[in-house]
C-alpha cells in the first residue's frame, strides 16, 4: 500500500524507521520526504551539522553487529573529510550518502541515522 503524502508508510511483522513503526506479521516501515534535510528551526543543515550526524552515523555502526560495519564506519568516515574539506565534491558526498542508505536498510537504528545524512547532504 503506497499514499502519496511523503509521510509514514507502514505494512504488515515488527519494523521502525526514524518516525514511522509497524508491527504485525511482515510489518514495514518507511518515512518519505520530498525536501532536503532541515535543522530544528527550519533552516537547512550545515555542513557542521551534517558532519554531526555522519558522527552519530559512525558511533551507531561501531556499536552495531552490521556485519559490513569496519567498511561502513570508513565509508562514512569518508564523507566527513569531505565535508571538512574547502571544496567538497557534492557528487562524491551523495555517492557515499546513497551507499550508506542502502548498506543498512535492514538496520533499523543505522536506518534511521543515514537516511537524514543523505538528505542533508543533498540540502548542502
Amino acid at each position: 500500500m503506497r499514499n502519496n503524502n511523503d509521510g509514514i508508510i507502514a505494512t504488515g511483522g515488527s519494523h521502525v524507521v526514524s518516525s514511522a513503526v509497524a508491527s504485525g506479521r511482515n510489518a514495514r516501515a518507511a518515512v518519505h520526504s520530498s525536501g532536503s534535510a532541515e535543522a530544528a528551526d527550519g533552516r537547512r543543515c550545515s555542513p557542521e551539522e551534517v558532519r554531526e550526524l555522519v558522527a552519530r552515523l559512525i558511533d551507531a555502526l561501531g556499536r552495531s553487529d552490521h556485519p559490513d560495519r569496519a567498511d561502513l564506519i570508513e565509508i562514512a568516515e569518508d564523507a566527513r573529510e569531505e565535508l571538512a574539506a574547502e571544496n567538497r565534491r557534492m557528487g562524491k558526498l551523495r555517492m557515499l550518502a546513497r551507499t550508506l542508505v542502502s548498506a543498512v536498510a535492514g538496520f533499523t537504528a543505522l536506518a534511521s541515522l543515514a537516511r537524514p545524512v543523505e538528505e542533508a547532504v543533498r540540502g548542502l
